[in-house]
């Protein structure tokens, strides 16, 4: 199950209480603590594509937007 249709089944079970702590406790996406979900855009929220060097961490679309105000230039 996906990050993002984990919420639409959510609302769904808000007004069944059982059901919803049912659902939670065997569904729900765990916590992670190492690897490639635990970093994310700060625009955008995107998983892949993460860069952290210096600090920026943002994927490479974003970046490629905001790169120019940051100060990063291009040389080709």
């Amino acid at each position: 199950m996906t990050y993002s249709s984990f919420d639409k089944t959510y609302t769904q079970l808000q007004h069944k209480l059982v059901k919803w702590r049912k659902y939670l406790k065997h569904n729900s996406p765990k916590k992670r603590k190492c690897g490639r979900a635990v970093r994310r855009c700060l625009r955008c929220g995107r998983i892949r594509a993460h860069i952290r060097k210096y600090g920026v961490h943002m994927c490479r679309q974003c970046f490629r937007d905001v790169a120019q105000n940051l100060g990063f230039r291009k040389f080709s």
